[in-house]
């Protein structure tokens, strides 16, 4: 049962808001029921947010959380006005203090890409995704001297989602490339990978966890078996420590840790914005 609703209200696609009010949410021991509201763009869509708010408001008995990310100043006035919950506007509390700090008024742009056609920065990251898509479970070895980094390690072990949330969130052409069997009984690693050993970056993961995995994807298999993740992970972690290649345990990371400690080691300028 969840403790209290949230709403994300904004006028672009509310992944700031709920971003920065996840983070704050995360320093409370609470359950609260997510809502986003986005593209409230106009005094009527306004309204029906503050209905809604109102309506969670009445059939729960306590007041919603409202965090907002709203450029136009019309559409914060009907929601901070009208909503029986506690509202907290993130352009308010810290742009408008930078605005006097500054001496300048904000681009008051809504959302990050408020103009993808004019946006390189966007166009990147198109580019990126579709390569690490392109590029996912050694799927090619197309172009890879355009990778960032190449991820490399048993299946399972975080591979696939690190490098898409690479390439969506800091615009790296991460490809990746699974450690199998064949490779350990060469004590080799894939020929492809030879020539671009720079860019590599090893992911592990606990056997038990690795196991408990596979089991949800293949429940009673070999591919999932205990001893054979225990071997697979030994194999792996000796691989890369012979070949001399930088690596990280996924077990208790997060995908945001994982990406970070990456970026740390082959991209720290990507780290400043």
């Amino acid at each position: 049962m969840h403790t209290r609703t949230v709403f994300f209200v904004s006028d672009g696609t509310g992944i700031t808001a709920e971003t920065f009010g996840n983070a704050i949410l995360a320093q409370f021991e609470i359950k609260p029921r997510h809502v986003r509201l986005p593209f409230v763009d106009s005094v009527d869509r306004a309204h029906q947010v503050v209905r809604q708010v109102n309506h969670t408001a009445e059939s729960e008995g306590r007041k919603p959380i409202v965090f907002t990310t709203l450029v136009n100043v019309e559409v914060l006035q009907v929601i901070e006005a009208g909503c029986k919950a506690m509202v907290l506007d993130m352009f308010g509390t810290f742009v408008r203090p930078l605005e006097i700090e500054f001496a300048m008024k904000s681009s008051h742009r809504v959302g990050r890409f408020s103009d993808v056609s004019k946006s390189k920065e966007y166009h990147d990251r198109i580019e990126a995704i579709n390569f690490s898509l392109a590029h996912d479970d050694g799927q090619s070895n197309r172009d890879l001297e355009e990778a960032d980094v190449i991820l490399i390690g048993v299946s399972r072990s975080g591979k696939t989602p690190t490098s898409i949330y690479l390439a969506m969130q800091h615009g790296l052409k991460a490809a990746n490339y699974p450690l199998i069997p064949e490779d350990f009984d060469r004590r080799q690693l894939p020929g492809a990978l030879n020539t671009h050993r720079r860019k590599l970056f090893g992911l592990t993961i606990a056997p038990e966890r690795l196991s408990e995995i596979r089991n949800e994807r293949r429940p009673n298999s070999r591919y999932a078996a205990l001893d054979n993740c225990l071997m697979e992970v030994a194999e792996a972690e000796a691989m890369m420590r012979r070949e001399g290649i930088r690596w990280l345990s996924t077990t208790t990371k997060s995908i945001e840790e994982i990406a970070t400690t990456i970026l740390q080691e082959i991209r720290p300028e990507r780290l400043e914005y």
